[in-house]
């Protein structure tokens, strides 16, 4: 997350950034070719809450119904996760996510915050193990895991400060 990102996301947790100070809502995106994972946050801009995936099939799709989200739910800003290499290179999976978030900004307004998403969807998969889900439960699942982990760490940037 860049200086100005983590800025706007402090004043968006102190009500600065938000339509006339009203609680912030943030949505967190795990872009797959097959699921989209999704989480959305409290309205008090706490938890992540995970939500049912959606299918990656098809991303015209996926951008409208992220967009109808962001209007019925008041979201503000997305997070969506930047695949790099573990080395820190981006690649044809990079750039797949930022043409993606650029269409999601263009058609839904909402402004789209790219973070770096190494080893969350192994995180989620070693947490949805521990919860006792077996292997299906866990890959239908992962995906929405690993957007509710990105989410909460950028909560808690929010908090954190720069």
């Amino acid at each position: 997350m860049t200086r100005a990102d983590r800025a706007y996301a402090r004043r968006l947790a102190e009500g600065q950034a938000g339509c006339y100070g009203s609680p912030v809502r943030a949505a967190a995106i795990d872009l797959g070719k097959v699921r989209v994972g999704l989480a959305v946050s409290d309205e008090l801009g706490l938890m992540a809450h995970p939500r049912p995936h959606l299918d990656g099939g098809n991303m015209g799709r996926v951008v409208e119904q992220l967009s109808q989200l962001a209007a019925a739910e008041g979201i503000e800003v997305f997070i969506l996760g930047l695949p790099r290499t573990l080395d820190g290179r981006e690649g044809p999976p990079a750039r797949r996510a930022k043409d993606f978030g650029k269409r999601l900004r263009d058609r839904s307004g909402v402004r789209v915050v790219l973070l770096d998403e190494r080893l969350t969807t192994k995180e989620a998969h070693e947490r949805l193990a521990a919860g006792g889900l077996n292997s299906k439960e866990r890959r239908e699942r992962v995906d929405s895991a690993s957007a509710a982990l990105m989410l909460q760490a950028f909560l808690e940037s929010t908090r954190r400060g720069p």
